[in-house]
């Protein structure tokens, strides 16, 4: 049995290292993410500051976009510091925010008539911005599930340089070195262990 060391530590002469971290694969896939969540908060913010006036629900509904938006950057600030956690958030967010757009998309576009409130950005740009974060929340969804599948918090020990490696001792098991005092009997013996 492997002598079993705390969470985060390595043993006398070894380092902690996460070789999935360093695969270009890995490394895409985190700036695709930051990226994505990035520009996503960046448009929800437009189209909420954008829009203020005319919000459904008026300033409960653009406080409560301008809280997701900073979701959004916290979870691009702890996915830019490899947290796996977070890519199943911000899959959970995307897949909710797409939701929302594909549901609110149309009514920006039917507000060209007479006798709406003009917003202080054109509706018909805000409409094309709502739009444009569906797709944005399709590819965040798919980048997080890539990078939540890399591996990124899987750990290993290497030497460090300059050391010399030492094996791990093993500890007996439970039960090692103790005499079977069970009983076996013939036809155990010879139908189940080999002889």
């Amino acid at each position: 049995m492997i002598a079993l060391m705390a969470l985060g530590e390595a043993r006398p002469g070894y380092e902690l290292w996460r070789p999935n971290r360093s695969k270009s694969g890995s490394i895409t896939a985190r700036f695709a993410v930051v990226l994505l969540l990035l520009v996503s908060a960046v448009l929800m913010i437009i189209v909420v500051i954008g829009g203020w006036d005319v919000l459904v629900g008026g300033g409960t509904f653009g406080i409560i976009g301008i809280i997701f938006s900073l979701v959004y950057i916290l979870l691009a600030i702890m996915v830019g510091r490899w947290s796996r956690g977070a890519l199943t958030l911000a899959i959970a967010f995307s897949v909710l925010l797409m939701i929302f757009c594909v549901v609110g998309a149309p009514s920006w576009f039917a507000r060209d008539k007479p006798g709406f409130t003009d917003a202080a950005l054109p509706s018909d740009l805000i409409g094309l911005l709502v739009i444009i974060l569906i797709p944005i929340q399709i590819l965040l969804a798919v980048a997080s599930a890539i990078g939540f599948n890399q591996q990124w918090h899987v750990e290993e020990e290497r030497p460090l340089e300059g050391t010399i490696a030492t094996p791990r001792q093993e500890t007996p098991s439970r039960g090692a070195g103790k005499p079977d005092k069970s009983p076996r009997s013939a036809a155990r013996t010879t139908s189940s262990e080999p002889t």
